[in-house]
């Protein structure tokens, strides 16, 4: 709550704005009101109309939004409890409903962070030709820092690292643990693991041993972006690059206001602006 946005400048301040909706009706671990405070805050000082989404998806609650945003939707079955299995959080009704929203020209920001929610959001990914990862994705040479960066090519050129001006270019961006995932071919990863990148898929979240599944993740990504028909569709593995959290006990910042991170706030901005086809 206590995050103000560093955008001063406000891309939309008249005439029609675009809506974006944060999904809330899918026991989504970022909401509006919660995690994902800060993101909206950055959007709103950028002029969008921000909403919170509190109805099962269909075409008359997707009819006006021009971006919606799904973070960490989570099946009510493993609401209390994320060890295996990981349910679906959508109906495939609804899946549908979205694929042809986008299909007809609506832009889709999904993001699915490390296990259970991979799971929870693959099918969706799915039918847009996504294959998520139900597990943990770790450098294992440092587990609480992952730094993508032009200069070792793990942040793949692409219109979102330059914006629509010089001074919205992006070089670095630093996420927090997350997924990875494979792209179909005609999407544009962003953010690529390095060579370093495990993928551990423990039965149990967040217990991991010797025997725990592992699989090397080296150019898989956490951030890609397809044209789909009509519609544009930004994937994310990694949720807390958005947020502005604290945790008081260890002293440490997550997201916009950790260190690494300075680029973290463009970066959602470019990634929005995207979206919403300004370039």
């Amino acid at each position: 709550t206590t995050f103000f946005p560093s955008n001063k400048v406000m891309t939309f301040s008249e005439g029609k704005r675009p809506i974006v909706l944060i999904d809330e009706a899918h026991n989504n671990f970022h909401t509006m009101t919660g995690r994902y405070q800060a993101f909206a805050k950055v959007l709103e000082s950028d002029g969008f109309i921000v909403k919170p989404n509190t109805t099962l998806f269909n075409l008359d609650s997707l009819k006006n939004a021009n971006v919606l945003v799904i973070s960490n939707a989570l099946n009510q079955k493993n609401l209390e409890n994320w060890d295996l299995p990981n349910y679906s959080a959508f109906t495939r009704y609804e899946i549908e409903v979205i694929y042809h929203w986008v299909k007809d020209g609506g832009s889709l920001l999904l993001i699915a962070d490390h296990m259970p929610f991979p799971a929870a959001a693959d099918e969706l990914a799915a039918i847009f030709g996504f294959q998520f990862n139900n597990g943990f994705a770790l450098d294992t040479t440092n587990q609480r820092r992952t730094i993508f960066k032009k200069s070792d090519n793990t942040l793949v050129s692409h219109p979102i690292l330059n914006g629509s001006s010089y001074n919205e270019k992006i070089d670095s961006i630093r996420t927090f643990t997350g997924q990875a995932f494979l792209a179909p071919l005609n999407a544009i990863p962003i953010l690529k693991h390095n060579r370093n990148t495990v993928s551990y898929m423990p039965a149990q979240a967040w217990q991991f041993d010797e025997n725990t599944p592992q699989i090397s993740v080296e150019k898989w990504c956490q951030g890609a972006t397809l044209e789909f028909y009509k519609g544009r569709i930004a994937v994310f593995g990694e949720a807390a690059m958005f947020t502005a959290q604290y945790n008081q006990e260890n002293n440490i910042w997550f997201g916009l206001k950790a260190s690494g991170a300075e680029q973290n706030e463009q970066f959602l901005l470019n990634t929005i602006h995207w979206l919403s086809n300004i370039f």
